[in-house]
């Protein structure tokens, strides 16, 4: 064997074989980049350049079900067990967006972009221009200051690099997240964070061939989800039960209860081809609103905390003046004690001791000094984050408002006219706020500046202590901050969200003012002003959800099913697959070599499915490979039937059994199989191969009223030997497990074996360098 192996050239040039720490259950190559992310036993990942070097290990604490690449390469989604979808930046792994879609795990993530730039129909260039940079200076960011609790709101990282990430690399061109849950959810997402749809397989109407029949799935569960590269068709890799139903029961032939098995399903999504150009303008205004609208959120926490924070430190220390005061018997308050001070009457012995050995002169520039450094923090935060968010906001919404109005053209994805202009009303509404917020704290720090000057110099003439060089005040001010500040925070009302009967009481000659306003196009609404700034913040964003929820409902209602071939049953003993059973989908684009004579309509792509059977399946098929591949034809054929469907059994020489296998480049798959005849463990080696499917001869799967139609047994008599001596074959020494990842773009291929190793593989040869060997 090492003689014969030493004489002919090896196809797949082994680069690296590496042991590795933790047995590896997902692997992923990077489509743009060499470098492979790997998910171990223990829900790490791990991200590695073709080299091996390691360039980041990061933990969620929680088990990873899936994982995919956005198709530029720069960010890693990741499916949890949760239901939690995590964005990764790919340079250093920082979290960049937490998702929660679904209530179930993740199994199933797929990432597609557009390969196309976006036109009319008149082929002009139609791709939307951001003019807020025309206009606006460069968006704010989420504050970087003391005290930020970040908390679960999807912004972990507060670096300005992983704010931006999403919001401008990931909008250069049109794309689609498309996860998968346990219990037959399925999400689309543009850009992967703005929510454009979700469906649930078991509610979906499975037509059949017979159009007064349908039926649909009980008892579904997702293992892979695939959207076709122009976005108008989904493959959905399901298993479930098939039940039917219809006008007329006795054409339908319901398959045995509590026989489950593996379908695949066909999902038109045509609708985000279709009105690309509409959802991609819309999307990235969404999506820009809400990183703006969580620029304001975290701005707001920051500012409550901060002058909690100062107003905590001012009570702490004042309130032990009520406390001496009761200590000394006397009926009455810090406000009365410090207004006879003012009033010239002799300080009382609790104030005295109080202003001379509690707080003392060095204590009340403490206290003065916090809240004066809170005031300008918050001053701040409204000027270089909040306000300019919420003016960014009120352009990118009136813009949305605008085309709202073109009913034609964006009524069709759910962009309601009326839901913008409240929303648009609530984003001024909100400014408004922010102005009134900006007098109320300037006031409230004025009057605590003058407080505090007149208070230090009382301290200096109870000690008997020149204060010629002390800051001015002014008496009357002092007399309004006891009567009304004192115990009052106003800022600290004006910031929270909580109705709590706690209205800014206003006069009635401003609420008819207000009024009166409205009748020449002010705000509809005429009780903001009673509101605070947290709920006005509230109102604002939940009018924001209202708004996006409607294009998401639009575009969920449009995605339907279209077809689906039932390919193998479970077992009888369980209702779903007790191990690991090798699943690959793809699509390539269609080449007219294989398009059938009969077929006019014009075709696009062709999406490939790829599978084991399992043994225990059929008694009649074993140890076999089954391909399909269902040819798209354009919605304008006359013909009702869109697609048609071919397949193909390969099966597997004896002595071997299919480990993993992925669809790799057009018209290729790559089979990774175990030696299972060797009766010596340390002599047990395997198998990577590269077939070309398309020299494979493929019969046509005609769409049937029967429910337990399994298509895979209707070719059990057309089983195609697999011969490897006519194939690319490449012996590796050991045994190997799932999974096998092969990158189409980059030509390679990694292989996991048993004993936690990592043998990567490079799949295309350089020919020159062949002959040479030969």
């Amino acid at each position: 064997m090492e003689t014969d192996e030493a004489e002919r050239v090896l196809p797949f040039q082994l680069q690296f074989d590496k042991p590795i720490a933790s047995q590896v259950k997902i692997a992923e190559w990077n489509p743009e980049k060499d470098l492979l992310a790997m998910v171990t036993e223990d829900s790490k990942i791990l991200l590695h350049r073709f080299n091996w070097q390691r360039l980041w290990t990061i933990s969620p604490g929680r088990s990873i079900k899936s994982l995919c690449w956005r198709p530029d390469g720069k960010v890693i989604a990741v499916g949890l067990e949760d239901g939690t979808v995590l964005l990764h930046d790919v340079e250093n792994g920082k979290l960049l967006r937490s998702l929660k879609s679904h209530a179930v795990a993740v199994v199933s993530l797929n990432w597609v972009e557009d390969s196309q730039l976006i036109t009319d129909k008149n082929e002009i260039l139609s791709t939307y221009e951001d003019r807020t940079r025309r206009i606006f200076p460069p968006a704010p960011t989420i504050p970087r200051m003391p005290g930020l609790v970040s908390g679960d709101t999807g912004f972990i990282d507060d670096s300005e690099d992983s704010f931006t990430e999403l919001s401008n690399s990931s909008q250069q061109r049109f794309n689609i997240l498309c996860s998968g849950d346990k219990d037959g959810s399925i999400c689309f997402s543009i850009f992967g964070v703005f929510p454009i749809g979700k469906i649930n397989i078991h509610e979906l109407h499975i037509p059949l061939q017979d159009a007064s029949a349908s039926c649909h799935l009980l008892n579904a569960e997702i293992y892979k989800v695939a959207l076709s590269k122009d976005f108008c068709r989904l493959v959905v890799m399901c298993s479930g039960e098939l039940v039917g139903h219809g006008h007329d029961p006795r054409k339908i032939q319901i398959t045995v209860q509590g026989v489950h098995g593996m379908h695949s399903l066909v999902l038109d999504t045509s609708i985000f081809r279709k009105r690309k150009s509409e959802l991609h303008q819309v999307a990235q205004q969404a999506s820009n609103i809400g990183e703006l609208t969580e620029v304001i959120r975290v701005s707001l926490s920051v500012m409550s905390k901060q002058w909690s924070d100062a107003m905590h430190t001012f009570r702490e220390k004042f309130d032990s003046l009520s406390t001496l005061i009761v200590n000394h018997g006397l009926d009455s308050s810090a406000q009365e004690e410090f207004l006879s001070i003012l009033g010239g009457a002799r300080t009382s012995p609790p104030v005295h001791q109080f202003l001379v050995n509690s707080l003392g002169e060095v204590g009340a520039k403490r206290v003065s000094k916090a809240i004066s450094g809170a005031g300008s923090e918050l001053q701040l935060i409204v000027l270089d984050h909040l306000q300019p968010a919420a003016e960014i906001i009120g352009f990118r919404m009136g813009e949305l408002l605008g085309i709202s109005r073109w009913r034609a053209r964006f009524q069709g994805v759910g962009l309601d006219e009326k839901l913008m202009h409240n929303a648009t009303e609530k984003v001024g509404t909100l400014l408004v706020q922010v102005e009134r917020f900006m007098r109320v704290l300037s006031t409230v720090l004025q009057q605590f500046s003058n407080f505090f000057n007149w208070l230090i110099r009382c301290i200096k003439l109870l000690m008997s202590e020149p204060s010629d060089q002390l800051l001015p005040y002014n008496s009357e001010l002092v007399v309004i901050f006891l009567k009304f500040l004192y115990n009052q925070d106003p800022v600290n009302k004006l910031l929270e969200a909580s109705e709590n009967d706690n209205n800014i009481e206003i006069d009635s000659e401003l609420v008819e003012r207000v009024r009166e306003l409205a009748l020449f196009g002010g705000f509809a609404d005429c009780e903001f002003l009673r509101r605070t700034l947290g709920l006005e913040f509230q109102q604002m964003e939940s009018s924001f959800k209202e708004a996006f929820l409607m294009p998401f409902i639009t575009i969920s209602r449009k995605i339907l099913c279209e077809d689906i071939i039932s390919l193998f049953p479970f077992p009888s003993s369980s209702s779903c697959l007790s191990s690991h059973v090798p699943l690959s989908v793809s699509y390539y684009e269609d080449s007219s070599e294989v398009v059938p004579a009969d077929l006019s309509c014009e075709q696009k792509f062709i999406d490939y499915i790829s599978f084991r059977v399992p043994d225990d399946s059929f008694a009649e098929i074993a140890n076999c490979v089954g391909i399909v591949r269902r040819f798209i034809h354009d919605q304008s054929c006359s013909n009702e039937d869109h697609s048609s469907s071919e397949a193909v059994l390969i099966s597997i020489p004896d002595g071997s059994q299919c480990v993993d296998l992925s669809l790799y480049k057009d018209g290729q798959i790559v089979l990774l199989l175990n030696e299972t005849a060797s009766t010596s463990e340390s002599s047990v080696g395997s198998y990577m191969m590269v077939v070309k499917v398309d020299d494979l001869p493929f019969v046509s799967v005609p769409r049937s009223p029967c429910l337990d139609n399994w298509k895979i047994l209707q070719l059990k008599d057309n089983v195609v030997p697999l011969q490897m001596e006519n194939e690319k074959v490449r012996n590796i020494s050991h045994a190997v497990i799932s999974p096998l990842a092969v990158s189409a773009s980059r030509g390679v291929a990694c292989v996991f074996a048993a004993r936690k190793r990592a043998l990567v593989y490079i799949l295309e040869e350089d020919e020159d360098e062949v002959s040479d060997a030969e």
